[in-house]
């Protein structure tokens, strides 16, 4: 096959360059404007000996070290394959396997590329689940393990086959305009899948039911209408028969929001704690953190699109697949290389604007529940559950660290409470 194109299959650089730059720039403001970035910078430290004693300190350094180290080699070596497959010729052989019309040889190399990353991760994640249940971080079988596995590496290849057929699909249609065409496309699956994933997605990893009549219910829909938010139901998840750790999310908007609470929060924690959390979470509601996310994401989707359009206008990269255009099927492993390198590369900004947001709503769960001992002792019960580690290294922090540190959190709440004038325990236990 000639890997050169014509102009006509080239997607119009013009374009490209304009896309990316107008999303690049609308990125930017967005971040600076909705993204409340001061609450990262005000979080003091806790020293750990003041809040976990020396054998909890070095039981979660233990365990969350190797879950951490083993999480880095998967991720290093998903992309190291990613990468051989998109652009050397060890991808070539796995192209040369796709029969059939353009879309089926898309979805086959999307399946087969997620089925080698997915086996290349799978013993990582295997050894990962072996330390869970040796510290009693799960209870869930074997069974049920792979069961998750296998749904949640169906849930990616359907999601992601759906941009890959969007993004072939366009460029065979309109080969000059296609950045433009899937970057608008990509933007609303981005929103319509946020929209929609609280009722397609999350049944199929967990079972819902409505949280029963009690004083804690009554409290947390009073509390919902202090700090007007509506709430049409709050959810209990059975996420007890998959972990031990304790949880509470916001997720979806519009008519699919729901909050969501684990039901290994509501049997191991006092209710103070529980109504910590859900402050916590009402203040995600309020702020519309999830509607906020899902606009940034559809805008990063729309810069990856335009970043798209111009690397494939540089002839060495597509060269190790004999790629001719965007168009050609053959482009799969590359665009899926891309996309995970890309994903990587994304990840502290991510994470950063996560941080800020998550570092609010713990202000904002202070506010409402004016009880900085419950947040104290609801974040010692989240780190005693999951052994997180209270000092993880500062770069894994920096680049993966979705949340504050236990410790700054504590210490958020300590200040807090110094400036209202409420007194708190600290001791080790």
């Amino acid at each position: 096959m000639n890997e050169s194109m014509t102009p006509s299959d080239r997607p119009s650089r013009r374009l490209a360059f304009a896309l990316t730059a107008v999303a690049a720039v609308g990125l930017a403001l967005l971040l600076w404007l909705l993204i409340p970035w001061g609450w990262g910078d005000r979080l003091p430290d806790i020293p750990a000996s003041r809040v976990f004693s020396v054998v909890q300190l070095r039981e979660a350094e233990t365990v969350s070290g190797g879950m951490r180290h083993l999480g880095w080699a998967s991720l290093g070596l998903t992309v190291v394959v990613s990468v051989l497959l998109g652009v050397t010729r060890a991808g070539r052989a796995l192209v040369g396997l796709a029969r059939g019309p353009w879309w089926v040889r898309c979805l086959l190399l999307t399946l087969a590329v997620m089925v080698v990353n997915a086996a290349v991760a799978l013993p990582f994640g295997w050894a990962q689940r072996r330390i869970a249940l040796r510290h009693g971080l799960t209870h869930q079988s074997a069974s049920g393990w792979w069961r998750d596995q296998a749904t949640s590496l169906g849930v990616g290849f359907v999601t992601t086959a759906l941009v890959v057929l969007v993004v072939v699909g366009l460029a065979r249609l309109a080969p000059r305009l296609w950045p433009a065409l899937a970057a608008a496309v990509v933007a609303v699956l981005v929103v319509a899948g946020s929209w929609a994933w609280p009722v397609l997605v999350e049944p199929l990893f967990n079972n819902f039911s409505s949280m029963p009549a009690s004083p804690l219910r009554t409290e947390i829909d009073e509390l919902a209408a202090r700090e007007g938010v509506h709430l049409d139901d709050v959810l209990v998840a059975d996420a007890s028969r998959r972990t031990t750790t304790l949880n509470a999310y916001v997720s979806g908007f519009g008519d699919t929001r729901r909050l969501v609470v684990y039901d290994t929060l509501l049997s191991q924690v006092p209710a103070d704690q529980v109504r910590s959390v859900i402050g916590h979470e009402l203040g995600h509601a309020r702020e519309n953190d999830v509607v906020v996310g899902t606009g940034l994401a559809a805008l990063g989707g729309v810069l990856g699109v335009g970043l798209l359009g111009l690397l494939m206008g540089w002839a060495p990269l597509r060269r190790p697949l004999r790629a001719r255009s965007m168009g050609d099927p053959v482009v799969v492993p590359l665009l899926l290389a891309l996309l995970t390198v890309g994903q990587l590369l994304a990840a502290p900004v991510e994470n950063a604007a996560s941080r800020a947001v998550e570092a609010r709503a713990d202000h904002d769960a202070l506010v409402a529940t004016k009880d900085p001992q419950a947040l104290i002792d609801l974040q010692r019960s989240l780190a005693l559950a999951s052994l997180a580690d209270p000092t993880p290294p500062e770069w894994s922090q920096w680049w993966f660290g979705s949340h504050p540190t236990t410790l700054q959190r504590i210490g958020a709440a300590v200040r807090w409470a110094e400036q209202h004038h409420r007194a708190v325990e600290l001791g080790a236990h």
